[in-house]
């Protein structure tokens, strides 16, 4: 609706000084047209919003004015308060000033919209970690969040995975993004983007120059094009399994993420016979097949060769080791 776009806009001014029209639409996923349409049904309507042209420019509300967030609707203000677990914010060390600025949200909020507000916080929770997670090092997120919104260049030890020794890095950072219970810093090095698990930060300083980030990129549109590249990197190895019916809730929500679609009933199952399923499950290297050893006897590994070898090399292993007992 026409209003809460307006709404929208105000609000999102409030915050700084001047917002590139492109950017506006963009988060709005309206026109840029659009926005300045918008632009001129606030000025007519008493809002001091105005508009500044040129390679720095951009939409801007005079200094001084603000308003308050009397335009929720209910399903807005129900929004606000499906709240994900405190860990998040405690991380940042931000879980009393989440609390505190919820609670003034609720005064703000119009009187008819507060009792759904309200009720919805207390039937509603989400909690982004996955259960028997790892046990978490001891990252000081507090200081690594201090850190990048320092604006500054950031001197970080890094260590990858399967190294033992770290690596330094001096990075330009965008921001930090916490997927699925795990904390990642976003950052250019040496003017390409990169992802650095924090659990993997060692040590973390803040550089006295400014940070180099490329001209009109935002911390969104870097972890897009990351997440992207990680998502679609390369074909795989397309492993074909077959997998007792019995235990398919089991295998799927462990290793559902590496399935190429959903399993299928074996041709050829005599009537009353044991039911089994075929799919075919996509690793990023052959050696991650043996992630289905888990499953012993229930997941059974048809192709390709390769597969079929790691696996008989990996179980050869295991018996020697444990064949004296």
């Amino acid at each position: 609706m026409k209003f809460d776009r307006l709404l929208s806009i105000v609000l999102l001014l409030q915050h700084r000084r001047l917002v590139p029209a492109k950017e506006l639409a963009e988060r709005l996923e309206v026109s840029r047209r659009t926005i300045y349409r918008d632009v001129g049904t606030l000025s007519a309507a008493g809002v001091p919003v105005y508009a500044e042209r040129g390679k720095d420019g951009g939409i801007g509300l005079l200094p001084g004015f603000r308003t308050d967030v009397t335009g929720l609707t209910t399903d807005e203000a129900r929004a606000l308060f499906v709240l994900a677990s405190q860990s998040a914010h405690a991380a940042l060390g931000l879980d009393h000033a989440l609390g505190s600025a919820l609670r003034k949200v609720m005064a703000a909020l119009p009187a008819p919209h507060r009792p759904a507000a309200e009720l919805t916080s207390r039937r509603i929770l989400v909690d982004p970690d996955r259960w028997y997670a790892a046990p978490r090092p001891e990252t000081d997120l507090e200081a690594l969040y201090a850190a990048v919104l320092s604006d500054r260049r950031l001197r970080v030890r890094y260590r990858h995975s399967g190294r033992t020794e770290p690596r330094t890095y001096t990075v330009d950072p965008y921001g930090l993004v916490a997927k699925a219970g795990t904390w990642y810093l976003v950052a250019d090095h040496r003017g390409r983007p990169r992802l650095f698990r924090a659990d993997r930060l060692s040590r973390v300083g803040v550089v006295e120059a400014e940070a180099r980030r490329r001209p009109g990129v935002e911390l969104a549109r870097v972890w897009h094009d990351l997440r992207r590249e990680v998502e679609d990197r390369g074909a795989g190895v397309r492993v074909a399994v077959r997998l007792r019916r019995e235990r398919l809730d089991r295998v799927t929500r462990i290793a559902g993420g590496y399935f190429a679609g959903p399993p299928v009933p074996e041709e050829g199952t005599a009537e009353g016979a044991e039911e089994w399923l075929r799919a075919e499950i996509v690793y990023p290297v052959v050696e991650a097949v043996r992630h289905l050893l888990q499953f012993g006897t229930d997941v059974q590994v048809v192709g390709p060769p390769e597969a079929r070898t790691e696996l008989t090399r990996v179980v050869a292993e295991l018996a020697g080791l444990y064949g004296d007992s």
